[in-house]
């Protein structure tokens, strides 16, 4: 036997429990908790870096395109928000990014460590939550703004393109990128609700893409309903010219944070419930 074997014996159980330091269940700790699981998955960065590169990408096909002014082009594509319609990618790919951060772990069973470690279950969704935004905000936002510049600088070389201090341009510009925030924020929260990783993907999918459409096929009425959906409202904000019924800038920020807001409710509400 070993001296430190002699002196764990010696000393019993409860000198070798006094080693191990217990610490109280944190926000802080549920954050950093949260931040590693995000940052060790090569699949977090794999599509948030498809997203900020789509963006990017799209936006200087967009501007090369449309260097030149000819006749039948469309107005959307001479728009200030023309170089930014890569966030219809971007929106399907942080989606998937938020609903994966969350169902992933249900998927695995990993939850079952995670509830262990937190059993208030609550600061497990104020954690991903924040990590999630914080991250994929300040991926989103500053990539809006570059590849708004570069697309705009291409545009300049044949024809007089937008600046940052046109009217609305700024609007439109964050507005794209905190548009993509949130709606990754929606999926996090439906794989809250839903659990399942195909079920989740399926239900924001539906969502965000097929409802829009959805709508359009109850003529005017089913217009304005759909304006009211995720994608819709983030229209109004985020396109110079969004179709036909929207809502006003303001009104649809409004309407998109309480999409958000409610995923949360009833993501927490879900927690209490099934997981008590």
């Amino acid at each position: 036997m070993s001296a430190a074997s002699a002196v764990e014996a010696t000393a019993g159980p409860s000198a070798v429990r006094s080693r191990v330091e217990s610490q109280p269940v944190t926000l802080p700790r549920a954050l950093r908790s949260e931040w590693i699981k995000f940052r060790s998955l090569r699949s977090s960065w794999a599509m948030l870096g498809a997203a900020v590169l789509g963006m990017l990408l799209i936006s200087l096909v967009v501007a090369y395109n449309t260097r030149h002014l000819t006749s039948g082009q469309d107005a959307n594509d001479l728009a200030s928000s023309a170089t930014l319609q890569g966030y219809y990618l971007g929106q399907l790919l942080i989606g998937a990014l938020g609903v994966l951060f969350v169902s992933s772990e249900f998927s695995t069973g990993m939850i079952r460590s995670t509830f262990a470690a937190v059993p208030k279950r609550i600061p497990v969704l104020w954690a991903k939550l924040a990590v999630f935004f914080a991250v994929t905000a300040a991926a989103m936002i500053p990539i809006s703004v570059i590849s708004f510049l570069l697309s705009q600088a291409v545009i300049g070389h044949y024809r007089t393109g937008f600046s940052l201090t046109d009217p609305g341009v700024w609007r439109i510009v964050l507005g794209t990128g905190l548009y993509l925030t949130l709606v990754g924020v929606i999926g996090g929260m439906i794989g809250w609700i839903v659990r399942s990783t195909p079920g989740s993907l399926v239900t924001y999918f539906g969502l965000v893409l097929v409802l829009p459409i959805f709508g359009e096929l109850f003529g005017s009425a089913g217009k304005h309903v759909a304006q009211f959906l995720p994608s819709q409202a983030g229209a109004s904000f985020t396109e110079a010219l969004p179709e036909s019924p929207h809502l006003a800038p303001g009104a649809g920020l409004v309407v998109l944070l309480a999409w958000v807001a409610a995923g949360i409710a009833i993501a927490a509400a879900s927690l209490r419930r099934r997981d008590a």
